[in-house]
C-alpha cells in the first residue's frame, strides 16, 4: 500500500513540471509580441512646415507596417511598407511622404487639410500586430496679423521721421535767430561806443 502514493507524488510532479512548461511558452510567445512606442502622442505644427512622426518598434523577424489618416472625411491609407523594401504610396500622398525603416514617416510641407489622426499598425509575420496613434494639428499663420503689424511699424517709422525732421528744422531757426541777436547786439554795443567817442 505504500508504493501507491508515491505513483501519486510522481503523477503530481509531472502535472507540476507540466504546467511550468506551459507558463514558459506562453510566456516567450508573449515576449514574441509586437511592442510599438509612440514618443509624442500629439504635434501642433504650422502650415508649409514639414513634420516627423516618430514612433519605435520592436518584433521578431520582418514586418508589415501600415500608416493611415483618419479625419472628418473618413480614413484614408497613406503608406505600407516592410523594413528594407519600398514603399507602397497612396496617390493622395504622393511625393509628400517619405518612409523610415524603424516606422517613422515625414509629411512634407503640411496644410490645414493634414490635420487629424495618423493611426500606425505594425504587423509581424506570425501575425500578431499593435497599433498606435498620433494627433497632429495644423494652424495657418495669421497673415492679417502680420501686415497690422507692419503697417503700424512702418507709420510709427513715419511719425518719427517726421519728428526729427521737425527738430532739425527748430534747431535751424534756433540757431539763426540767435545768431541775429547776437548780431544786433554787437551792432547796438558798436554804436553805443561810437556815441560815447563822439561825446568825449
Amino acid at each position: 500500500m505504500r508504493p501507491r502514493p508515491r505513483r501519486r507524488r510522481r503523477h503530481r510532479g509531472i502535472s507540476l513540471g507540466l504546467l511550468a512548461l506551459c507558463l514558459a511558452a506562453a510566456g516567450c510567445l508573449q515576449s514574441q509580441g509586437v511592442s510599438l512606442y509612440i514618443p509624442q502622442a500629439a504635434i501642433n505644427a504650422t502650415v508649409e512646415e514639414d513634420i516627423l512622426l516618430s514612433v519605435e518598434y520592436s518584433c521578431h523577424g520582418i514586418p508589415t507596417i501600415e500608416w493611415k489618416y483618419t479625419s472628418n472625411w473618413g480614413v484614408q491609407k497613406i503608406v505600407e511598407w516592410k523594413p528594407g523594401t519600398q514603399a507602397n504610396v497612396s496617390q493622395s500622398h504622393k511625393d509628400r511622404v517619405c518612409t523610415f525603416d524603424n516606422g517613422s514617416i515625414q509629411l512634407f510641407s503640411v496644410g490645414v487639410r493634414d490635420s487629424g489622426y495618423y493611426v500606425i499598425t505594425v504587423t509581424e509575420q506570425l501575425g500578431s500586430s499593435q497599433f498606435g496613434t498620433i494627433m497632429l494639428h495644423v494652424s495657418e499663420v495669421l497673415y492679417e496679423d502680420l501686415h497690422f503689424v507692419a503697417v503700424f511699424l512702418a507709420f510709427l517709422a513715419a511719425v518719427a521721421s517726421v519728428l526729427i525732421s521737425l527738430m532739425w528744422v527748430c534747431n535751424k531757426c534756433a540757431y539763426k535767430f540767435q545768431r541775429k541777436r547776437r548780431h544786433k547786439l554787437k551792432e547796438s554795443t558798436t554804436e553805443e561806443i561810437e556815441l560815447q567817442d563822439i561825446e568825449c
